[in-house]
């Protein structure tokens, strides 16, 4: 009897994992091939600041990426309660804290107007993630086991439709976005580019200088908040007349934001890490005039940086609150990094070169309609080919339990 069901339960696991195996097979096959194109560069007699509205009394601090408990506690963050986390955040002098469980909205103080329903798409090994800020619903559709340029692409082109900014959450963690795939790749609106588990500056040079409208968000993503070594470590500083959602992520989403690296003092608590929080300098000044970037802080710098296409640094300054830099015709973009004497950074939003009216998006690749279906037509007769072979297999085993019957029959008479 036990033997029986150990051998139901086995044949009942190989069926699960045999239908899984072609649920998985059946998303691949069915995913788009799509036309990419090289983009170009910056271009245009034009120069766009999103600190153009900028005002200095509007500063808030925010982090978009931290998990609480959620599934059971199978996901990182099992530690983290809605309650806690608010508390932390609240005692470093954060004014947005959002929670960005896995593949699920928290819904933990929705009451709120400055509730921004968010989450992190993404199952894959490889950590393929994606932060969707300001969620309808959560999207389930993933490529769990790998994911080429296209899967990737249709990833974003889905996650868009439900969600008012899509994320490419840190890209160099695992490979899960390589450098060249920001050459090509387009339909997201923002580069997780300060992760508390990684920094992915180089990938962003790459969006940029292949002419992508991406801008910046900088995120502790701690799974312990707790531990004062994974929480206030980065942030996301965002200039916005108000806590109200609908504002907070315009100002997201126009680039009137900037990403910070808060240094740590060796074997601080949380008391002594909100004091530093208190004693943050903060960016006074962005403006473009006449051809010439310049920015000020309000306390000195140690160095302030200006980097531009393919992330050259262009031009550097030190021991100042206030640097200037005369654009170059051969500048495509600028984007600025201010490093503090107390080893606290800021990375800013680009200003870039564009031509018309207003800066626009690249263009979104088209499908390739006959590399799509001859795909799928592949995949159709491989999976035809696979039914009739354990048809077969199956069949096959039921004339042998026959013929075995039969024999045990006559041998018994």
């Amino acid at each position: 009897m036990l033997f029986k069901t150990i051998k139901f339960l086995f044949k009942s696991l190989v069926g699960i994992i045999l239908i899984l195996i072609v649920i998985f097979f059946v998303i691949y096959a069915i995913a788009p091939v799509y036309k990419f194109k090289e983009h170009k560069a910056f271009s245009g007699n034009k120069i766009h600041n999103p600190y153009q509205m900028m005002d200095s009394t509007n500063w808030i601090k925010g982090n978009f990426q931290v998990q609480s408990r959620v599934w059971m506690g199978i996901t990182n963050g099992r530690q983290n309660s809605n309650e806690a986390i608010q508390t932390v955040y609240k005692q470093l002098g954060y004014d947005i804290i959002v929670t960005s469980d896995y593949m699920k909205i928290n819904t933990f103080g929705s009451d709120s107007p400055r509730f921004i329903p968010t989450y992190e798409h993404g199952y894959g090994v490889r950590k393929t993630h994606q932060v969707c800020i300001g969620s309808k619903k959560v999207n389930w559709i993933d490529y769990p086991i790998y994911q080429n340029i296209n899967h990737k692409q249709h990833i974003l082109n889905i996650l868009h439709r439900n969600n008012d900014i899509v994320t490419i959450a840190h890209p160099d963690l695992r490979d899960g976005y390589l450098p060249d795939d920001l050459k090509l790749l387009t339909n997201y609106d923002l580069i997780e580019v300060l992760n508390e588990t990684r920094f992915s500056i180089a990938h962003w040079d790459v969006a940029l200088s292949s002419g992508h409208k991406a801008f910046i968000l900088a995120n502790d993503d701690a799974h312990n908040i707790f531990d004062p070594t994974e929480v206030g470590r980065i942030c996301t500083f965002i200039n916005t007349p108000s806590l109200n959602s609908t504002d907070v992520i315009k100002a997201l989403k126009t680039g009137n934001a900037f990403g910070a690296d808060i240094k740590m003092r060796e074997g601080a608590d949380f008391v002594e890490k909100a004091e530093d929080h208190k004693n943050i300098s903060m960016l006074d000044k962005v403006s473009v005039e006449n051809d010439t970037l310049f920015v000020k802080v309000n306390e000195r710098a140690k160095l302030i940086s200006f980097i531009g296409q393919n992330g050259i640094v262009k031009y550097n300054i030190t021991d100042t609150s206030t640097a200037v830099y005369a654009i170059q015709p051969s500048d495509t973009y600028i984007r600025t990094e201010i490093t503090f004497y107390n080893g606290n950074k800021f990375y800013l939003n680009p200003i870039f070169r564009y031509s018309g009216t207003s800066p626009t998006d690249q263009p979104l690749p088209e499908i390739d309609y006959i590399k799509t279906w001859v795909q799928r037509g592949i995949a159709l007769i491989i999976t035809i080919i696979i039914i009739l072979i354990f048809s077969r297999i199956s069949k096959s085993k039921s004339k042998k339990g026959k013929i075995n019957q039969n024999k045990l029959y006559y041998y018994s008479r």
